[in-house]
């Protein structure tokens, strides 16, 4: 399936799914659909593995909840995030390394301070490798962190963006 890409969002410095600095980060970037769904792409390293060539599950579960965490950007704003209360994951398949891989997250319900989300982690071949569903606390990054980290170490990143992608 082909999602239309209408916008970027921000990354940082040296978070572990998204740092572009962290040498063992997975240097996710996300992209936001025009069906209000977003997409992290992303490659796990061998740095990143269990078992060898299959990505660790606490990796794969860093990864959706990252994604379904930052899904409240798209109807909030770039400042805010979601802060996990709960997250339940559902392994299906095994995640490769050294492998490019996608998944995506919306947003299933928001009671104004706490959401709902749902995501997915796609295999290149279209399977869904692993599930997730969690609660979220709506935060700004200024009751989470200090302006030095907003002014120095959050912005868009600045690479062409895509006008689709496939799952």
């Amino acid at each position: 399936m082909n999602h239309k890409i209408t916008n970027s969002q921000n990354i940082s410095k040296n978070c572990l799914v998204c740092g572009i600095d962290n040498d063992f980060g997975l240097k996710t970037r996300f992209y936001e659909t025009d069906n209000n769904e977003l997409i992290a792409v992303f490659k796990p390293m061998a740095e990143h593995q269990s078992y060898p060539n299959v990505t660790h599950g606490g990796i794969s579960a860093a990864l959706l909840d990252e994604v379904i965490g930052r899904a409240i950007m798209m109807t909030a704003d770039s400042n805010t995030f979601g802060v996990t209360i709960e997250l339940k994951v559902r392994y299906k398949r095994p995640v490769p390394t050294a492998t490019e891989l996608k998944a995506i997250a919306r947003i299933t319900r928001d009671n104004g301070r706490i959401f709902e989300g749902t995501g997915e982690l796609y295999l290149p071949n279209g399977e869904v490798a692993v599930e997730a569903e969690g609660r979220y606390m709506k935060r700004r990054l200024d009751q989470i962190t200090d302006t030095e980290f907003v002014d120095n170490e959050w912005f868009v990143p600045q690479e062409e963006l895509p006008r689709e992608i496939s799952l």
